[in-house]
């Protein structure tokens, strides 16, 4: 039987590589433009089309800087829309497969980070996305929370990409190089969220809740540049520096430790965690840049 899969944010990194996916069920990626979430009533026109079987948001405000200046669209979009997606999966009896993030932590536990430490975001944006992640936990009882890191894939605006361009134009590139987490590549995400889509829908059992996930081994923004110009053709000359946080100030805080244990998705889902040098040399190829 084929059932219906309805994708927020197809503008997106994530929502892309869902739109693309091969799958048994039907699956209908909508964009900003086509739906506004933070709208109930577009919310409701599209699942009246649609039929929801299961639906996965993928939309969020990710602007980390500017949502320091922008906190009411942040909020808006990480929190209200979540809000109202999550009340009318309610009313349709659907689940809510739900993507956030690693900055709902402030960044200064010494180990990973499970899925019951406490959220202290260190900015506007995590604290947004915390607050969505709450209310989905408030509203609707079959929910997937799916906290992820340093998304990154062949589309959209990311490190690899911003790396790959700058590498271009300079010499030499200085890359922070004590804050520690896993990239992710948006293919994995979109992976983990169908097999938990597919799971639900063959009447599986579903622990619902909160999930981290993201690639692995741990490494750091250097680490990860490091990795992009050695697998990348083009850059022999290219030097890298590593530096510390405090000499690339921005507006928002990031987390200096951004890992996140993946054990209870392993456990649970039966799945192995990613392994992101295998994905950034896929994107790469993509990209038309791996050596």
């Amino acid at each position: 039987m084929t059932h219906s899969i309805l994708v927020t944010g197809a503008g997106g990194q994530v929502a892309h590589e869902l739109a693309i996916a091969e799958s048994e069920h039907q699956i209908v990626a909508l964009s900003e433009q086509q739906l506004d979430i933070t709208d109930p009533e577009q919310i409701s026109e599209a699942f009246k089309e649609y039929h929801p079987d299961v639906v996965i948001n993928a939309a969020a405000y990710t602007q980390v800087d500017r949502a320091e200046e922008e906190t009411s669209i942040a909020y808006a979009i990480n929190r209200d829309a979540v809000a109202n997606l999550a009340q009318a999966c309610s009313r349709i009896d659907s689940p809510l497969l739900h993507i956030s993030t690693d900055y709902v932590f402030d960044g200064n536990k010494s180990g990973a980070y499970c899925e019951d430490d406490e959220i202290e975001s260190a900015g506007v944006y995590g604290a947004s996305k915390a607050a969505g992640d709450a209310v989905l936990q408030s509203v609707l009882e079959r929910h997937i929370i799916l906290r992820t890191s340093w998304v990154f894939s062949a589309t959209g605006n990311n490190f690899v990409k911003t790396m790959l361009r700058l590498g271009g134009e300079r010499d030499e590139l200085s890359i922070v190089n004590d804050q520690h987490g896993g990239p992710t590549s948006a293919h994995s995400i979109a992976t983990a969220l169908l097999q938990i889509a597919n799971r639900y829908l063959r009447d599986d059992e579903i622990e619902w809740g909160t999930y981290h996930f993201c690639g692995q081994p741990e490494t750091t923004w250097y680490g990860f540049a490091k990795r992009i110009f050695r697998q990348a053709k083009g850059f022999d000359n290219l030097k890298l520096n590593g530096i510390p946080t405090s000499e690339y100030p921005t507006p928002a805080a990031r987390p200096l430790n951004s890992v996140l244990d993946c054990s209870k998705y392993v456990t649970q889902f039966k799945a192995a965690q990613p392994d992101w040098r295998e994905d950034l040399d896929k994107v790469l190829g993509q990209l038309g840049y791996l050596s």
